[in-house]
C-alpha cells in the first residue's frame, strides 16, 4: 500500500492515523465519562491516568495529521454525493479538529488550573479537587459529547455510505495493495 493517497485511495499514513485516533477516541470518551462519574478519589485518578496520556496523544497525532495535509499528502477527490451530503461531510470534518483541538485545551488547563496533575500521577491519591470549580471543565464536558454525536455521526454516515449507497466509500480508508 503506498504511504501516500491516490486519486481514490486514503495512504497508509493517512489511514494509520485514521484508525488509530478514532480507537483512542473511544478510550478517551469511555474514560472520561467513567471517570467524571466517579467519587473515589483513587478510582477517578486510575481513570485519569489513561486518560490524559491517551489525550495528549490523540493531540499529536491530529497535529501530525494537519502537517500531514497541509505538506506532504493530498486527500483523494471526492467520491459523487449530493452538494448538501459534502457540505455536511467536510463540516463534519472540520468540526471534528476544532473539537479535538478544544478538548486538548480545556484539558490541559483544567490540569493546569487544578493543580492536579502531580496528584493524578502520584503513586496514592486521597484527594482531588472538584474539577466543577475549574472554568474549563465545563467546556471539556461540552466538548466530550459533541465529540460523542460527531463519532456516531461519522460512523452513521460511512456505514450508510458502505451499506446502503454502496458506493466504497469506506474501502478508501482501508489497507489494500495497490
Amino acid at each position: 500500500m503506498p504511504i501516500k493517497s491516490t486519486p481514490t485511495h486514503y495512504g497508509s499514513v493517512a489511514i494509520t492515523i485514521h484508525w488509530i485516533s478514532a480507537l483512542l477516541i473511544i478510550a478517551l470518551l469511555a474514560s472520561g465519562m467513567r471517570a467524571g462519574g466517579i467519587e473515589d478519589a483513587s478510582s477517578k485518578a486510575a481513570f485519569l491516568r489513561v486518560h490524559i496520556p491517551l489525550g495528549v496523544s490523540v493531540l499529536i497525532l491530529t497535529i501530525l495529521r494537519l502537517i500531514w495535509w497541509m505538506f506532504a499528502d493530498s486527500k483523494p477527490a471526492p467520491v459523487a454525493m449530493p452538494d448538501w451530503q459534502d457540505f455536511i461531510a467536510k463540516s463534519i470534518h472540520v468540526l471534528f479538529y476544532v473539537v479535538i483541538l478544544g478538548m486538548a485545551i480545556s484539558g490541559i488547563a483544567m490540569l493546569a488550573v487544578s493543580g492536579a496533575g502531580p496528584t493524578i500521577f502520584s503513586g496514592t491519591v486521597e484527594a482531588l479537587p472538584d474539577f466543577w470549580d475549574y472554568k474549563p471543565r465545563m467546556p471539556h464536558g461540552i466538548g466530550g459529547r459533541v465529540m460523542l454525536a460527531l463519532f456516531v455521526f461519522h460512523a452513521g454516515a460511512a456505514l450508510y455510505h458502505q451499506f446502503v449507497k454502496r458506493d466504497g466509500l469506506i474501502g478508501r480508508m482501508l489497507p489494500s495493495r495497490g
